[in-house]
């Protein structure tokens, strides 16, 4: 049977969040730095083995005094976490849906998720590359990973969700096919 590796394409990828601000509104961020890569065997996307790292430092929400404030002890700690990483499967689950379930490692604290993935097609681009496309979305709760930082805004309110929402838009190129014994 063949073993395929597909590398993310960084350059064709995005990888965003949204966590709600004060309640009533929500503030979108990225990371700019990330690597992942999928295993399949024979010529079907799924099952597959995918791993995904992000570096914390990346993180941009378009605002450099909350990115310095997310990078700090009272959300990603970057110094001490790194990155964020996950290791897991993708299993198909419909005609162009699949469901990518594994371990989610951030701030120190690894947990199970499950985010629906929704296949875009796999095409042949001008340089002969072998080229598939995804759509990934999820939640997750921040508190989860011990990410707990809260304030109380001079109202009363709170000033931040609890609940992170995923949104990645991921290219891979097929890198490498090795027969397996």
């Amino acid at each position: 049977m063949e073993k395929t590796t597909w590398s993310l394409d960084h350059t064709h990828s995005e990888i965003l969040f949204k966590v709600k601000h004060l309640m009533i509104s929500h503030v979108t961020g990225r990371f700019n730095q990330f690597n992942g890569t999928v295993e399949t065997q024979g010529t079907e996307l799924a099952p597959a083995k995918v791993r995904f790292t992000a570096e914390i430092n990346s993180i941009s929400t378009n605002n450099e005094q909350r990115d310095a404030h997310l990078k700090n002890s009272d959300f990603f700690d970057a110094e001490v976490y790194p990155q964020l990483i996950f290791d897991g499967g993708l299993e198909k689950t419909g005609d162009d849906l699949f469901e990518l379930k594994g371990t989610l490692t951030m701030h120190g604290n690894s947990k199970n998720v499950s985010l629906k993935v929704e296949f875009g097609g796999i095409t042949q681009d001008p340089w002969g590359n072998t080229r598939a496309g995804f759509s990934v979305t999820g939640k997750i709760n921040r508190k989860d990973f011990g990410i707990s930082f809260g304030a109380v805004s001079e109202t009363g309110g709170v000033m931040l969700g609890e609940e992170v929402t995923i949104n990645a838009s991921v290219q891979f190129v097929k890198e490498a096919i090795k027969q397996v014994a």
